[in-house]
């Protein structure tokens, strides 16, 4: 997981760990674990809810009860034999409040626990100097440009931003400018004017999908292109090589490479499955 958080850094991308531990260690070696062990199931402190619906045939990821609190999003890629050996109790209590209550009454060390805001493994949220530390060599300078490949000032390192980053650039332009674009071959940095940081569409890869087998028409949906997102009515179709082309019917503010699109049931609480945004 720290591997695929640095090299995805690296290579112009912003990573989501928590997809990747659950995806290779929550949901899988410690599964694969469990079962070894002789045990049946394992259960989870997710807010999500985990049933099977014989009206799909299918296990089926749903929202949590506790809207604020629904960790969907990062359990996307949990396929049909994961979702049958799992349990997620917490998915059907409305609000962590509750939680908190009940950890209380049963004397659970962690009924006081503050809530987590960074990644487990980055305690300081100082990503770029973990990366630093982990690589042991620091990013290197190249060009601000424009869309015309004009350059416009230098910058600290591709790892230093992200897209639709406006804030801490650097460089004071007398108006609003906006990362669009992070290339690590050339080491440049594309900046946009205010509207260049929306995006209509995007690309996404490595797909997994819970509702249904395969994918091979067009689907509606909404779509969260990131874990805080408000969903968004867009159109899902098949693309080359296995991919997805989702068209937003509203332009969507830093579609960003590396994170992922979750899609879910416009009329339901259903998570239909999701990807990992290739381009936008």
């Amino acid at each position: 997981v720290i591997d695929y958080f640095v090299n995805e850094y690296q290579n112009a991308r912003t990573p989501n760990p928590c997809i990747a531990c659950n995806k290779f260690l929550k949901f899988d070696a410690m599964l694969k674990k469990a079962k070894l062990l002789g045990a049946e199931l394992i259960a989870t402190g997710h807010y999500a809810k985990v049933s099977y619906d014989s009206s799909y045939g299918r296990y089926l990821l749903r929202h949590s009860m506790a809207s604020e609190k629904d960790q969907t999003y990062a359990l996307y890629s949990l396929n049909q034999e994961q979702l049958k050996s799992i349990r997620m109790p917490l998915g059907e209590i409305d609000g962590k409040a509750r939680v908190r209550k009940i950890a209380e009454r049963l004397d659970l060390p962690t009924a006081s626990k503050p809530d987590s805001q960074e990644i487990c493994f980055v305690p300081d949220n100082d990503y770029v100097s973990f990366i630093e530390r982990r690589t042991d060599r620091k990013p290197e300078p190249g060009n601000f440009i424009d869309e015309y490949g004009n350059v416009l000032g230098i910058h600290s390192g591709i790892t230093h931003y992200t897209i639709g980053q406006r804030k801490g650039l650097g460089i004071a332009f007398g108006k609003p400018m906006f990362v669009t674009k992070i290339n690590p071959l050339t080491n440049e940095i594309t900046l946009g004017e205010k509207g260049s940081e929306f995006s209509e569409s995007l690309i996404a890869d490595n797909l997994n999908f819970i509702s249904f087998e395969s994918f091979n028409e067009p689907f509606e949906a909404l779509a969260k292109i990131r874990y805080s997102a408000v969903p968004s009515s867009c159109i899902v179709y098949p693309y080359e090589n296995d991919m997805a082309r989702v068209v937003f019917d509203k332009p969507q503010r830093a579609v960003t490479p590396g994170q992922a699109v979750v899609f879910y049931e416009k009329d339901s609480d259903i998570v239909i499955g999701g990807g990992t945004i290739k381009e936008g």
